[in-house]
């Protein structure tokens, strides 16, 4: 599993160690410095040094600066700015659908007024990790202050409601409901912000506010949702599962028992999670899980109109932003881009800032043909949040552009993000085996998608150990798993072209056809380099009938 912090108690109980804001942000710069300066030295033909990048990260443990004091763990700087990578035609349509969303939720505002149910909504604000939730961590207790009222976090200005729970725990250092939601900020911060060094603070909050009530089922959910940011979801399973012996309605647990279900590939407890979730607590949270279950079944229709009712009663900008991106990467996982970059369109036009929206239209644009727009869009992405996806489709893009210089620059970066996550207790290893396999170490790649299916069996674990071991040149071991990654009837282009290229390493041709084809057909445009090299094999395949 993803290694653990120290577990020792937080240092500095009553009020922490004053480092600044300055310093914090300073440390963020210093940080991007240093992985450019690793992709510098690989443009320049230096060999990559893995060791060279560990040490670039903040050293974090019992030695280390205390990052349990309110004082010694400033807000990053706000990363606000105007979403880039949109032509004229992608800005008109946000304007137009910024009016039509205006207009509609006035109606709605008159609709609605007064129905209580809105209450369980109006404070979701997106998701914490696994495209995941916030809850309201205060449910059935009065916060002691404004300052730590759940609502201030899902304002869209998360950095000004970490700074005024950090007031507010230096004047009341023993509100444990205060540490658990400064806990789940700083695990936000690190989702949204790409910093995983917000992580060992979030442990540290966990811990305090558990410290002053061990039955606290905000903090222990809290944890749960934190264990699932690092990719340890057995400890996430064991959370959620404290939390709700404690409190069976959190939505934060509920949500994050149906995360971990499904990232450890129990599908039908799965399933069964969802259901009870949303019994207990329906609302946008539990509508996305719900989705994304059938979604893994196959079930595309199901999921859509699931999640096509989580909009129609989202009224938050973040929940609007949070639920049109999701039907917005359905849409392109089904090869409809026209109806994803409307999607991502609405997201945008409720938060242009929405860092997966602008992603997912990128992607959207570059898979119908706007590679100017797509570039811009995905530079101003990994300018900001240099995390694994974004920097691989950047990198696959100005490799097919041609640009191999440019392109090698963003695989370092990924291999430098890996190296500050681990040393920040995230395990990475499916992130590395999907980048390595393909843009570095093939040997790594292997080591680290076995280290994961040993962990977790799931359709995703399973593609990424199958397309490990065929750059390893493995493709007889490789083909059991390639079939497992597509046997739920999941359906995604990437795990139908790895099957068919591995079929036809070992000699099932007719299979590589069909898997192919069907690759092809599902979505044309799911990678630059992948379906480039699908209509290469493809084509060979139909010469050598």
């Amino acid at each position: 599993m993803a290694p653990r912090t120290n577990d020792n108690a937080p240092q500095n109980e009553e009020h922490g160690q004053a480092a600044g804001a300055d310093a914090a942000a300073a440390e963020t710069d210093e940080r991007v410095a240093a992985m450019r300066r690793v992709s510098s030295a690989r443009r320049q033909g230096l060999r990559f040094c893995r060791s060279g990048v560990r040490g670039l990260s903040p050293q974090r443990g019992p030695g280390a600066e205390p990052l349990d004091g309110v004082e010694g763990a400033e807000p990053l700087e706000d990363g606000k700015g105007r979403g880039g990578g949109g032509e004229e035609s992608a800005d008109q349509r946000i304007a137009a659908v910024r009016r039509a969303a205006a207009a509609g939720r006035r109606r709605r505002a008159l609709h609605l007024a007064g129905c209580t149910a809105l209450l369980a909504i109006a404070f979701t604000a997106g998701s914490i990790a696994l495209d995941a939730v916030r809850d309201n961590p205060a449910t059935g207790i009065a916060p002691a202050s404004a300052a730590v009222a759940p609502g201030l976090l899902a304002t869209g200005d998360l950095d000004t409601g970490v700074s005024s729970l950090q007031a507010h725990l230096r004047d009341q250092p023993r509100d444990f409901v205060g540490w658990s939601t400064l806990g789940l900020a700083y695990v936000e911060q690190a989702r949204t912000k790409g910093d995983p060094s917000r992580y060992p603070q979030a442990e540290q909050a966990f811990k305090r506010s558990l410290a002053l009530k061990s039955d606290n089922d905000q903090a222990l959910a809290g944890r749960a949702a934190l264990a699932a940011a690092r990719h340890d979801f057995e400890d996430a399973l064991k959370y959620a599962d404290q939390a709700l012996k404690v409190n069976p309605y959190s939505e934060r647990a509920l949500c994050t028992r149906v995360d971990a279900l499904v990232e450890l590939g129990r599908y039908t407890d799965a399933s069964k999670a969802a259901d009870t979730a949303d019994d207990r607590r329906p609302g946008i949270p539990v509508f996305t899980r719900y989705a994304y279950v059938h979604e893994l079944r196959g079930d595309v229709r199901t999921a859509r109109r699931v999640l096509d009712q989580a909009l129609s009663s989202a009224v938050t900008p973040g929940d609007i932003a949070y639920v049109a991106t999701q039907l917005g990467q359905l849409a392109w996982n089904q090869g409809d881009y026209d109806s994803a970059l409307t999607h991502y369109a609405r997201a945008l036009a409720a938060d242009e800032n929405y860092v997966p929206a602008l992603e997912g239209r990128a992607r959207a644009q570059a898979a119908s043909g706007d590679r100017t727009g797509a570039l811009k869009g995905l530079r101003d992405v990994v300018s900001r949040y240099p995390l694994p996806g974004p920097l691989v489709a950047l990198g696959e893009l100005y490799e097919a552009s041609g640009d191999r210089a440019e392109a090698v620059d963003q695989y370092a970066l990924v291999d430098a993000w890996t190296a500050l996550a681990r040393a920040n207790g995230v395990n990475a290893d499916l992130d590395t085996a999907l980048a390595a396999a393909d843009h570095g170490d093939k040997a790594s790649a292997l080591r680290a998608a076995r280290a994961e299916w040993d962990r977790r069996q799931t359709v995703h674990t399973a593609d990424a150990l199958a397309w490990a071991l065929h750059a390893n040149g493995k493709d007889e071991e490789a083909l059991p798993y390639t079939r497992k990654a597509t046997a739920t009837g999941y359906r995604s282009a990437a795990f139908l072209f790895h099957r068919g290229v591995i079929e036809r390493a070992t000699g099932h041709a007719e299979d590589a056809r069909e898997h192919l084809r069907a690759a092809l057909k599902l979505n044309a445009g799911f990678s630059p380099l992948g379906a480039r090299e699908a209509r290469t094999a493809l084509k060979n395949l139909e010469a050598g009938k």
